[in-house]
């Protein structure tokens, strides 16, 4: 396992690197038309699931001084809510999207310093048991990965799909 500059982010490493791992497993085998199905008209659709996750990514990057620009933001940032009248990316251009900007944040959470996880990160939450910091922003952004990886297993039971197997790729490194 790769050892991070800082000793804070010894269990954000190996969550990071098992989302990479989820990100793929959860999404085998899922078809175009499937993944943009919502149930009763209540859920969100896959499509918006991965594009939320894959911007959970960017903006990991951007916190850590990456400048790449996510390019669906304006239709997943912050969690904006589906717009059934938004003309989406595919889950095809998200997965693109997902394999350009993961191994590049991986390799900044080795390199961030313990100086850097400690910077202020005003995130607007005002309350006083979270210190808004970049490490406590990092560990957000895991616990959303975390949640949607749950509603994408729980959409593939829905839609008839088999539960996602734990069939991990060694080769994939971040």
């Amino acid at each position: 396992m790769d050892k991070p500059t800082s000793d804070k982010l010894g269990i954000v490493i190996p969550a990071f690197r098992a989302h990479s791992q989820t990100f793929v497993m959860v999404l085998d085998g899922i078809s175009e038309e499937d993944a943009k199905k919502r149930i009763d008209g209540k859920t969100n659709h896959i499509i918006w699931m991965v594009g939320n996750f894959v911007n959970m990514r960017y903006s990991l990057g951007w916190v850590l001084g990456l400048k790449e620009e996510d390019p669906f933001s304006k239709l997943f940032f912050q969690g904006k809510a589906l717009d059934e009248n938004f003309n989406y990316p595919t889950l095809e251009q998200l997965k693109d999207s997902f394999h350009k900007i993961s191994p590049l944040v991986y390799q900044k959470l080795l390199q961030v310093t313990d100086e850097d996880l400690d910077k202020a990160f005003p995130m607007g939450m005002d309350v006083d048991f979270f210190k808004e910091d970049v490490l406590n922003f990092i560990g957000m952004c895991i616990g959303r990965e975390d949640y949607l990886a749950g509603q994408l297993g729980l959409m593939r039971k829905i839609l008839g799909y088999e539960g996602m197997k734990y069939n991990f790729d060694k080769d994939l490194k971040y």
